[in-house]
């Protein structure tokens, strides 16, 4: 099981100007078709321990945990609700378990066992100061997978988190969904020449290292969301929800997490996924741009369904949470 390697850029390093953001709205602007990151982890279903992660009992003396701790000493949070075939949800660059809610109420009123978990350095996991890579945090969830002995699990991945199954095998995984996923690579490279110029990663990691607080705002209020589309009526509360998940976690992670899912190349990950997969995606994805991205990938799936939706953004399982759950049920019950 060797790891994954890094894709090389056509500007390899990050430049030391990375840390000299540009204006705010420039930068809003220039992301405006870029990013996000961080679902559908390839690295889902091993029945056996993977490697880094301790397979901690879950139990203390006042009863069950909601964590896990890796061999690293790295806890993960989890959520766990409900009764029935189980759904795991992985989110995005740099949310949380808690971006899933609107889909966790719905499948668990619906008779399903629901299953989120924050990324290591993302909102109530440790905020460790390595570790984030597309490998470890596939290597955490199948931990995790493993602790709640997960059978017939279907994985569902946003964004960063449509990245994982691979790695691990498939035998505890039924069906898989990419939504607004990262795959097969995102940096633009020799042969990738769609993506998007290395450049715009390294100023998501400028905005982080120098001024998150504000950028984590502009981000959710402008382009991940649509919301800086003619017409758009933004939502405070969903712009304030985005803000706060991002800050609940690590500034170290997010930076490094831009490297893992800006650079990782999913293809050979990808060829190897045999369970049917939903590739679902909006064509109005201003963060991880349609054409280099959905097709691309359900092409090198097996087993794949590609689900193209008309006008809507990178966020969408939130702005059109009924759209994506009615589908999500009748992937899963198909």
């Amino acid at each position: 099981m060797s790891p994954r390697k890094l894709a090389a850029p056509e500007d390899p390093a990050i430049s030391s100007s990375a840390l000299s953001p540009p204006s705010r709205r420039q930068f809003v602007s220039r992301v405006a078709a870029i990013m996000a990151a961080a679902s559908i982890p390839t690295a889902i279903g091993k029945a056996s321990e993977p490697s880094n992660t301790s397979m901690s009992s879950g139990q203390s003396k006042e009863g069950p945990t909601d964590t896990i701790t890796t061999k690293d000493g790295v806890e993960i949070f989890y959520k766990d609700w409900g009764k029935g075939q189980p759904i795991v949800f992985s989110h995005g660059w740099p949310l949380s378990a808690d971006d899933w809610d609107a889909q966790m109420m719905f499948f668990v009123t619906r008779g399903y066992r629901v299953i989120a978990h924050d990324r290591r350095g993302h909102g109530r996991s440790t905020q460790t100061g390595d570790g984030h890579d597309m490998d470890h945090y596939a290597d955490d969830l199948a931990a995790l997978t493993a602790h709640l002995d997960l059978r017939e699990a279907v994985h569902v991945g946003h964004s960063t988190g449509g990245g994982y199954i691979a790695r691990h095998g498939q035998s505890r995984v039924a069906k898989a969904v990419m939504i607004s996923a990262v795959p097969p690579l995102m940096v633009k490279t020799a042969a990738n020449a769609g993506g998007l110029p290395k450049e715009v990663f390294d100023g998501l990691q400028a905005q982080t290292a120098t001024n998150r607080a504000q950028f984590y705002y502009d981000l959710p209020a402008g382009p991940f969301y649509g919301f800086n589309r003619p017409g758009a009526k933004p939502s405070q509360g969903v712009i304030l929800n985005w803000w706060r998940q991002g800050m609940m976690g690590g500034a170290k992670a997010h930076y490094d997490g831009i490297v893992a899912f800006s650079q990782t190349d999913f293809t050979e990950d990808l060829k190897k996924i045999t369970v049917p997969v939903l590739v679902m995606h909006g064509d109005d994805d201003q963060i991880v741009p349609y054409a280099d991205s959905a097709p691309l990938s359900a092409k090198l799936l097996r087993n794949s369904t590609l689900k193209t939706y008309k006008g809507f953004p990178h966020g969408m399982p939130t702005t059109d949470a009924e759209t994506i759950n009615a589908d999500l049920l009748a992937f899963l019950k198909a």
